[in-house]
């Protein structure tokens, strides 16, 4: 009787022990939701801008970053962008902007990135890289990218909201 007892103690214990982990599990898991959670908040805290070819308007967002905040201070800006390789848009802007340039290896339809440290780049097609750029921001819905910039050289003006 005395071994069915502390078996039965022994169970007990064994699985107060495994729920107290579990709980800890749960509470480390509802912990990295709520950083996401912060995480996605200062993500709202992107600066808002418009990004306005032909007679469309898309809205955009940059990062809060150094690059993408000497940017905005350029802003409104009107820029004669070049058509390069039937997937985005390029300038050279007149002043060098501070960098963080990383490999994204993945271009997505919409990024707003900075190559080199003046090369502003609009991207209009999804594809593959090995280049490395430094993120600016991207535009929300980018769905009608495509066909407002086409495949010629374009006026793109950039403002804040």
């Amino acid at each position: 009787m005395k071994r069915v007892i502390c078996l039965l103690f022994s169970l007990i214990l064994l699985y107060s022990i495994n729920a107290c982990g579990t709980l800890e599990n749960n509470t480390s898991k509802s912990n990295t939701s709520e950083n996401n959670t912060l995480e996605n908040k200062e993500d709202n805290n992107m600066l808002d801008i418009e990004i306005i070819v032909g007679n469309q308007t898309f809205s955009a967002f940059l990062y809060d970053n150094e690059t993408a905040r000497a940017f905005l201070h350029q802003l409104p800006i009107t820029l004669d962008m070049s058509e390069l390789n039937g997937n985005e848009k390029y300038y050279y802007l007149s002043e060098s902007l501070p960098t963080d340039s990383s490999r994204p290896s993945h271009i997505h339809t919409g990024d707003l990135m900075l190559y080199g440290d003046n090369c502003l780049v609009l991207f209009y097609k999804n594809f593959s890289t090995s280049y490395s750029y430094t993120p600016l921001g991207r535009i929300d819905n980018s769905e009608e990218l495509e066909d407002a910039l086409g495949k010629r050289n374009i006026k793109i003006t950039f403002q804040s909201k």
